[in-house]
């Protein structure tokens, strides 16, 4: 897509992302499709695509729940545009909550009022993470309610390892059943502290399906737990079958010697993204996703 502003630019991704599932995502599906065996499941996944084709053809977005809208800035350190960022993101999200549209699910834990407009306190939420150079990417993760709810931390005892890992993921998935919409993606988490992992599960789930990661013995974790999570039989919806979970993506980082924390963020089977590159000149553009 060509240049042009960012605030053009951000209304841009916040729509395709909703509307347009990423072409991994689309494969991913069809692949699962092709292997089930399950009359129930390809039924299930047939409605899938057919939901996917729908909102791709009419620009309309592919779930009544269009999420919490979650931004993963990767900001250059000498980006001149780093004090505009938080405005601009916030401005974007308030325009296309009017005119995608989005639902508006920002509620005031204690008064239960919504305002609207998708902002309210910490929202639009954002994840900073400060780069070198002069470019900014930002990464918009539409994460509905129902998959969120099904997302959990662990804080495991490091006695466990590996092995208690495994365990702790699939009996997790079988606990989840149908209610985050399966086939999932799985964005695991392990070490730093409670909230680092949820952060890397949240931001594992960026990853294109099919990646992997650059560590072998994460990458082969990845490849395990996606092989242990499918063996359930959970199904697409819930309702039995080959495909239970299209992708594990894992993120680490290093931990206190007397805990494992383990985060495991639940993505339904539309995992919406876009991305949006700034460069130091003003042009924006909306990048492949």
């Amino acid at each position: 897509m060509g240049s042009m502003t960012i605030q053009e630019a951000l209304l841009v991704a916040l729509k395709q992302a909703v509307t347009v599932l990423p072409q991994d995502v689309v494969n991913a599906l069809q692949e699962a499709r092709e292997r089930e065996t399950s009359s129930m499941g390809a039924a299930q996944l047939d409605a899938i695509l057919e939901n996917v084709a729908i909102a791709r053809d009419g620009s309309i977005p592919m779930c009544q729940d269009t999420g919490i809208q979650t931004f993963f800035v990767e900001a250059g350190v000498n980006s001149p545009f780093l004090k505009d960022l938080r405005h601009w993101i916030g401005e974007a999200m308030i325009q296309a909550t009017a005119t995608v549209p989005l639902r508006p699910n920002t509620v005031d834990p204690f008064t239960g009022k919504n305002p609207g407009d998708n902002s309210g306190r910490f929202m639009p939420l954002i994840h900073w993470e400060l780069v070198d150079g002069d470019d900014v990417l930002i990464s918009i993760l539409p994460k509905g309610g129902g998959s969120e709810n099904m997302s959990a931390l662990k804080m495991l005892a490091p006695g466990v390892g590996m092995k208690g890992i495994k365990r702790a993921v699939v009996e997790h998935i079988v606990s989840c059943r149908g209610w985050p919409c399966p086939p999932t993606i799985l964005g695991v988490g392990i070490g730093g502290g409670a909230d680092i992992a949820m952060k890397l599960g949240k931001k594992a789930v960026l990853r294109e399906i099919g990646s992997r990661n650059a560590v072998p013995e994460a990458a082969e974790l990845e490849r395990e737990l996606l092989e242990l999570v499918n063996m359930t039989g959970v199904g697409p919806m819930g309702v039995g079958g080959e495909t239970t979970c299209l992708a594990v993506h894992v993120e680490y980082a290093h931990r206190h010697p007397a805990s494992l924390p383990l985060g495991i963020l639940v993505q339904c089977w539309a995992d919406r993204r876009a991305r949006v590159r700034l460069n130091a000149d003003g042009i924006a553009e909306v990048i492949s996703r």
